[in-house]
């Protein structure tokens, strides 16, 4: 079988878009749920509980081997674990940012993947990395407003504000990227249906116990918490179960670097529902690490 990329048909061109847009929608909903009361643990464990469940189905009705090799024994709960931190620091962020510039500072996660690489695996840096390292970081300096002009706050008062929410989008970047390397050089040969059962079981099962040692669930306190708590559920689930179910089908096969589009999706979803805005140059730095990203991305699949 030839490895050679098929072009994405327009059935499959739309349906990344689709996937990319619920993703960024999940942010958006996520933010609902925080709002009304839910804590970060609360809404993880609901989500990542629902989406193994559809995801075990697929496994199950697909009869998809649960064979595992020692090395995938070894890594999957690793994974599993980095991937439970990741979430944890994502939603942590999203809860204290507009969740576009808490998304946007965590789409770095390839610098991350590729800093992880070189250190654990010896592996230099690809020449686009490399080259993509400056504009992605001058992007997000613009996007974030480093020196406080946009807010009009100065710098110090503005990383008052905006410090921790940045601390746990990049710690997201980090973990998300140590996860992705140890995931390509660990699973080798495991299903990806498989390997994201384990993942979300994991995370599932960690938030749940996190929850419990500690002051148990924090559930909505309004309506509107309620719908956010499920819109997210049902946003990200439909999201996972789309990628197993009908990429394969269309020629698609794992990522793609159009579903790097989700910080713009959530960028005008926070705009239109949560009155979320920010200034004009911000909004081009969020473009150019969005188009750097999609550009690593798309360089990397020929």
């Amino acid at each position: 079988m030839s490895s050679t990329p098929r072009a994405l048909s327009g059935v499959a061109f739309t349906t990344l878009l689709v996937i990319a847009l619920m993703m960024g929608a999940n942010h958006v909903a996520a933010r609902f749920a925080f709002n009304s009361g839910v804590d970060v643990v609360t809404a993880i464990s609901v989500r990542s509980l629902v989406t193994a469940f559809a995801v075990g189905l697929i496994v199950w009705q697909q009869r998809v081997p649960l064979a595992l090799s020692l090395e995938h024994k070894r890594h999957l709960p690793a994974i599993g674990v980095l991937i439970a931190i990741q979430s944890f620091c994502l939603y942590s962020a999203v809860a204290r940012l507009p969740v576009a510039l808490a998304l946007l500072a965590f789409n770095t996660y390839p610098l991350s993947t590729a800093l992880w690489a070189r250190v654990l695996y010896k592996q230099r840096p690809q020449r686009e990395v490399l080259l993509a390292i400056p504009v992605i970081l001058f992007g997000l300096a613009l996007a974030l407003d480093v020196l406080g002009a946009a807010s009009g706050l100065g710098a110090v008062a503005h990383w008052a504000e905006i410090g921790t929410g940045v601390a746990f989008a990049l710690a997201a970047s980090l973990t998300f990227g140590l996860a992705l390397v140890l995931t390509e050089n660990g699973t080798r040969g495991l299903d990806g249906r498989l390997r994201t059962l384990s993942t979300l079981s994991i995370v599932g099962v960690m938030a749940v116990a996190v929850a419990l040692s500690g002051s148990g669930f924090q559930w909505p306190g309004a309506a509107t918490g309620w719908w956010g708590l499920g819109a997210l559920t049902f946003l990200y689930g439909t999201a996972f179960t789309v990628m197993f179910t009908v990429l394969p089908k269309l020629g698609v096969v794992g990522n793609s670097a159009i579903m790097n589009v989700e910080p713009v999706f959530a960028l005008l979803l926070a705009w239109a529902l949560l009155g979320q805005t920010i200034a004009v140059t911000q909004v081009i730095g969020a473009c150019l690490v969005v188009l750097c990203v999609m550009w690593l991305g798309l360089r990397k699949g020929r």
